[in-house]
């Protein structure tokens, strides 16, 4: 029963270390964008707080992962090899997605900033990158069904 918790407590931990890796890297990126639209005497655009937040869906999808593991693990606690794989590897998935969403978040941020132009077409990339996240959770749904 351990095991199947710590697999569900690393599908939210994973996630959320993630979450803050990405968010770090786009929230830099948008202080940089508005350092630069200081510099300029530009308006600094306050939609790049949207970009620098996407990655935090990531550790949202890894609590229900958590979620489910626990409430699936206290059902079948033999089940536990699966549970601590569900767990390890989706939040790997979640880790990544969220990461790689941060990284494409601080193209988006330096884009906007310098064009005030391209928001809805960055936002479209992060909700591809995003996509990865929810596949990983839906899968990981399906296994434990």
């Amino acid at each position: 029963m351990a095991l199947a918790k710590v697999g569900g407590y690393a599908a939210v931990g994973l996630a959320a270390m993630g979450s803050s890796m990405g968010t770090g890297i786009a929230g830099a990126a948008a202080i940089g964008a508005w350092k630069k639209c200081y510099q300029q005497d530009k308006p600094a655009p306050f939609l790049l707080l949207a970009m620098a937040g996407a990655p935090l869906s990531q550790t949202i999808y890894g609590m229900i992962m958590m979620i489910l593991i626990s409430g699936a693990a206290a059902k079948t606690p033999g089940m536990w090899p699966l549970y601590l794989a569900v767990g390890v590897f989706g939040g790997l998935a979640q880790m990544f997605s969220a990461l790689f969403q941060g990284r494409a978040a601080a193209g988006g941020c330096n884009s906007f900033a310098e064009t005030n132009q391209g928001f809805a077409n960055d936002l479209m990339i992060l909700g591809v990158v995003e996509t990865c996240a929810i596949f990983a959770l839906v899968f990981s749904i399906m296994v434990m069904a």
